[in-house]
Formats: structure tokens, sequence, C-alpha cells
């Protein structure tokens, strides 16, 4: 495993003051994710379930263009949220919503078509089996941004679903009207990163964002700094690579943990929850480490 000793050495791009967030754009956002996942699983290990998730992702597609519109986030709340540095998005409530829980029903019933592992297959008819309150369980559990090991794969659909869910709502704020409300945390919906993303986007240039692992907002933070505790001291990065890497390990000594960092300014087609998948090799050499992983991508729990 390549190491770097020194912080990242490249330099913030020609933007004084980048934009807080970029919200998703949610058909574009999961048929482009799609493409990616099943690029990725044109030559690696993980072919089958990179294309399983090539298949969910263009479910999510689907669903995004189909599902009846969601509910904006009313003005007020987006108002009293800014107010409060807090995120409109209220998360807690989620689980309750008959919206949410629609979406996860149309996940359900849209995925029978799909091949997928059979893993994944037991783990739909579980959840097509499963009553409202074991849904609203699964639910919960990743709008708390925690799922159980034991549990991985049902959780996944209850995933695909929140995400479409939560993007859908994101897409209805407006990006100016949102606030930082802490470290390492999205401003639209208080979810935690999957990965953050060097961008290569004119105008934001060499600048980092975070990447909501639920709703896919991405957010503005500094760009050598720890998601986890906000250090910015004991900052290294490592990869798999000797030189040239586009998904590094950003690590953290005074916390002991760790975050993927893609390198979009040399790769534009790096996924923020795509190629966090795609590069579990370095999850698998980070596990030899003292470094716990501090990024959260429900389709990489249990591996």
């Amino acid at each position: 495993m390549a190491e770097d000793l020194q912080p990242d050495p490249s330099l913030i791009g020609g933007v004084p003051t980048p934009p807080l967030a970029l919200l998703p754009e949610p058909i574009r956002l999961f048929q482009a994710r799609a493409r990616r996942f099943a690029f990725l699983a044109e030559n690696n290990s993980l072919a089958p379930y990179l294309t399983f998730l090539a298949a969910l992702s263009k479910l999510q597609a689907r669903l995004a263009a189909t599902l009846p519109a969601v509910t904006a986030v009313p003005a007020s709340r987006i108002a009293e949220a800014a107010r409060a540095t807090m995120p409109p998005i209220d998360r807690a409530s989620l689980a309750e919503d008959a919206a949410l829980v629609a979406t996860l029903e149309a996940v359900v019933e849209g995925a029978a078509d799909i091949a997928m592992p059979e893993p994944a297959r037991l783990a739909l008819d579980a959840v097509r089996a499963a009553g409202e309150d074991d849904r609203r369980w699964l639910l919960a559990n990743i709008l708390s941004d925690q799922v159980p090991a034991d549990s991985a794969a049902p959780h996944l659909f209850a995933a695909a679903a929140v995400q479409v869910h939560l993007a859908r709502l994101a897409a209805t704020l407006d990006a100016q009207s949102l606030v930082p409300v802490s470290l390492g945390l999205c401003p639209a919906c208080g979810g935690r990163p999957a990965t953050s993303s060097v961008m290569g986007t004119q105008g934001i240039e060499n600048v980092r964002y975070a990447a909501c692992a639920c709703c896919s907002t991405q957010w503005n933070e500094v760009r050598v700094k720890c998601l986890c505790c906000g250090s910015t001291k004991g900052v290294s990065y490592r990869s798999v690579e000797v030189s040239e890497a586009t998904v590094k390990a950003e690590t953290c000594r005074q916390c002991q943990s760790w975050v993927k960092i893609l390198y979009q300014v040399k790769n534009p087609s790096l996924d923020p929850i795509a190629d966090d998948v795609g590069s579990l090799g370095l999850d698998i050499l980070m596990k030899e480490t003292e470094f716990q992983r501090g990024g959260f991508n429900p389709f990489l729990v249990g591996y």
C-alpha cells in the first residue's frame, strides 16, 4: 500500500468562496451511477455484485422519474432550520413517511425482475414478506446511518428507497438557503458522508466536496481535514496504487479513522457511491491497519 505522509499537495482551485452545497438531480444522478457500476463490473472480482448494483441504480432512476412527486420541504421549515443551524430535511421523522414507505414498496416490486446474487435474492424475498413494522425498522436504520452487520442484505433495498426519496427531497431545496450544520454532516439532511471528492468541474476545480450517502447532496469541506473529528493534524493518504491513484484513504492519527477521497479532477467519471464499492480492495488493505472506516455506505456494510 502506498502512503503519502505529507498532506495532499494539490492546491485549492480558483474559487475564493465555493458554494456550500451542490444539490442532486435525481434522475441524472442514478443514471450516471448505473453506468459507472456497469463500467466497474467489467474488470472487477466483484462483477456480479456491481452488475446487480448497476441494475438497481437503473431502477432508482426509473422510480425517480415515475413516482408521484414528493412534497417539497416547506419554506418555513427551511428558514427555521437555517436559523437553528439544522438541516431542513428531518430524517428522524421519515421512517413514518408514507411516501418513503411507498418508495420501498416500489423498489421491492421493481427489483423482482433484476438478476442478482442469491444472497440478495433471499434478502429481497425477506423484505417482500416483511410486515410494516419490520420495513420501518429497516428504513429507520438507514436513516440513522447505522446498519447491523448481520442484516446488511435486507437493508440494501431499504437504502435504495431512502436514496431515491431523500435525493428527490433534496432536489426541492434551494442550495443557497442551506447552512453548515456540523463537521462532516450533510447540510440538507444531516447524514454522514460516504466519501469526499476533489472536484474537476469548471469553477470548483480542486475544491473538496463530501457526498451524503443517502440524499446525495455534496457539500464543501476544507481540503485537508478529517471528516470525522475535524483535525488538520496527522492527516495522511494511503492508496493501493503506487502513484496516480484516483481513490485514496484519508487517514487521521488524531481519531484513528479514515474516509475515502476520490480525485474527480483526474477522472470525472468517478461516482461517490459506485467507486466506493468498486475500490473494495482499499477497504481490505485498510482493515490491516489501526484505522477504522469513517465513511458510511449501505452498499458496503458486511464487506
